[in-house]
């Protein structure tokens, strides 16, 4: 049976198809820099690496793309034989603690939530109706990355706000990423053998969040009511005080939504450089001397380790910091800022094997207190996994 993964980021589209339920890899890729320009996508088949530049304004305009791909590659003679594809949606809210097929209602509860996930929730319903509407014979499902965060306790999901605006309107910390950070703990536990881990996961990309795993569970994570908490990223600023919010409102005379636009589209690395919300961007700037450039990466990292640090403490000690998603996995630099950052802990990064670009391998000194690895995620296989069982 094949199974088609569709992971829509914030400025990005991974896919998979696989023949479940063995689980082959018939073709992937993924589409980069969707609206912000100099866009390509890359496509790896029969074990060759294809990348071709293409205009991407949208998440529409890629998964079109893709479509066609699979056609002209002859990886399906026909459309029906996509049996099921499968989505990951950033933001289930309270509604969905698991895996459902699309319906309707189901449509209808993501739009609602597009406010706790403006970047991300917008561009899977884009990619559901544009796959309703290429694909319709196959089963559409969708995968919450809210439903891996959900065994956080009270202290650690609860806002200190009144208490009845919490119940009234559901504010707490639902996380996301929880896909890649379930996937990621389960490899950890392929790998080490074992399941009584306390893990510090950093998922580092465009979006990013570090979440503190202990037993298998999820402790605590860096994001909160919305993706746009905890760590700077891309164009998100993270971490803030409220405080400035109200007050940047009344100064420059714009309303509720223009701040919200600003703080998720115009902030976090873009904000600080006024380059680029991407991190090689950055590392090309830092390189020709621009000392902006410089200062978002050395708050980028900061901020990495500020959550490292307080996780570390949580779970009263660490068996695994784990590197995962685009910047994680592939930016050496950043690996070893954090991991020099860390010293103090007893962490003691090798640069040798850590000169590699999403390869899993340890990456610290074998007397390193806390060893690092860098483990590629896979929220895809994740996402097939689902949607063969509900087929």
């Amino acid at each position: 049976m094949k199974i088609l993964s569709v992971n829509c980021g914030s400025s990005s589209l991974k896919f998979q198809m696989y023949e479940m339920p063995e689980e082959k890899v018939l073709i992937s890729g993924v589409f980069e820099r969707i609206g912000i320009g100099e866009s390509f996508y890359t496509i790896k088949f029969n074990g060759e690496k294809t990348k071709v530049e293409a205009t991407l304004d949208n998440h529409k305009t890629a998964f079109e793309i893709l479509i066609k791909e699979l056609l002209d590659r002859k990886v399906v003679a026909n459309l029906d034989e996509i049996k099921g594809i499968g989505h990951r949606v950033v933001q289930g809210g309270t509604y969905f603690d698991k895996t459902v097929v699309v319906d309707e209602d189901v449509l209808a509860k993501i739009e609602e939530l597009c406010v706790l996930a403006p970047l991300h929730n917008p561009a899977a319903i884009i990619g559901i109706n544009a796959a309703k509407e290429v694909v319709p014979g196959a089963v559409q499902t969708v995968v919450f990355d809210t439903a891996f965060h959900q065994t956080m306790a009270e202290e650690n999901y609860l806002y200190a706000l009144p208490y009845d605006w919490c119940e009234k309107y559901r504010i707490r910390r639902y996380g996301a990423h929880g896909t890649s950070h379930k996937y990621i703990t389960k490899r950890m536990s392929e790998l080490l053998n074992r399941d009584d881990l306390k893990l510090i996961i950093c998922h580092i990309g465009n979006g990013a969040s570090i979440s503190a795993v202990k037993d298998g569970k999820c402790v605590n994570t860096s994001m909160g009511l919305t993706p746009n908490a905890g760590l700077i990223m891309g164009s998100r600023c993270g971490d803030i005080d409220a405080t400035i919010l109200t007050y940047l409102m009344d100064k420059e005379n714009i309303s509720a939504k223009e701040m919200d636009r600003i703080l998720n589209k115009e902030s976090g690395l873009l904000g600080i450089s006024g380059v680029s919300s991407d991190s090689r961007d950055i590392e090309d700037g830092i390189a020709a001397g621009n000392v902006r450039c410089e200062l978002a990466q050395t708050m980028y990292v900061k901020r990495i380790v500020d959550y490292i640090a307080k996780y570390y403490v949580e779970l009263e000690g660490c068996d695994a910091i784990v590197f995962t998603a685009g910047v994680g996995e592939n930016s050496k630099n950043t690996r070893m800022q954090v991991m020099e950052r860390l010293a103090v802990l007893g962490i003691k990064p090798d640069s040798e094997a850590n000169d590699v670009r999403g390869e899993e391998r340890v990456i610290t000194a074998t007397d390193s207190t806390v060893p690092c690895y860098i483990v590629p995620t896979d929220e895809e296989v994740m996402i097939a996994r689902d949607t063969y069982e509900l087929i």
